[in-house]
């Protein structure tokens, strides 16, 4: 009898669908994943309820382990959830272009007009908070990305870098964390690259990310 293929959950960040995650769970799911693009209110709620409403999406699933890949807010989200429901059984989790140390775009954004209230109630619970080192343990991997296009640049631009256009790679460290890479990618473009989809693979199957003997990112993997 064949094994059940792995569970994979994939999390979307602020202003969008889980239907952004469609590329790379399409990627995924080729590879042989049970990929899974999951949704939330991500202004509506507060990071608490959003991340309560994860926990309770993994649990319902009823597999014995599963693993996380997050874009931006969506990892500050399932890092909250883990926090809060440390049972859920989540293995692995990739956190791609997530502001962990705080965001300086998001700062910056907050003081226009109309900018807190754009951001939404998850996003000013969680700027809001000091950083500490998540109370997750977990295998961690981290992706960065250095091609600086995005939003953050227009309404932040003395934004640290190198960054992705949105969140600096600075922003990105987590204690404790397993791996990180920086790759050639901006915030949005996260979403449908190749290069951060073989990566996510990489983690998820190894525990860390795919270079060769002098550290440099492969080709492929």
């Amino acid at each position: 009898m064949a094994a059940s293929p792995d569970t994979v959950v994939l999390v979307h960040g602020l202003w969008l669908h889980g239907t952004a995650m469609g590329t790379l769970r399409r990627r995924l799911a080729r590879a042989g994943y049970r990929a899974l693009a999951y949704s939330y209110p991500s202004m509506r709620l507060t990071l608490a309820e959003n991340a309560e409403r994860l926990a309770r999406y993994c649990t319902v699933l009823g597999v014995p382990r599963l693993d996380l890949v997050c874009h931006s807010l969506g990892g500050v989200v399932a890092l909250r959830a883990l926090e809060q429901v440390p049972a859920l059984p989540v293995g692995r989790i990739v956190l791609a272009g997530v502001p962990f140390r705080g965001s300086y775009a998001a700062r910056r954004f907050a003081r226009l007009p109309g900018g807190r209230a754009a951001l939404g109630r998850s996003v000013r619970e969680w700027l809001a908070e000091e950083r500490a080192a998540p109370g997750v343990a977990r295998e961690v991997g981290v992706i960065a990305g250095s091609r600086a296009r995005g939003l953050g640049r227009l309404v932040a631009p003395g934004m640290p870098r190198p960054c992705d256009g949105v969140v600096s790679v600075a922003e990105t460290v987590v204690p404790g964390m397993r791996d990180h890479i920086v790759l050639d990618v901006s915030h949005s473009g996260m979403l449908f690259s190749g290069a951060v989809a073989r990566q996510v693979r990489a983690f998820l199957r190894d525990g860390a990310f795919a270079r060769d003997e002098g550290g440099r990112m492969k080709a492929a993997g």
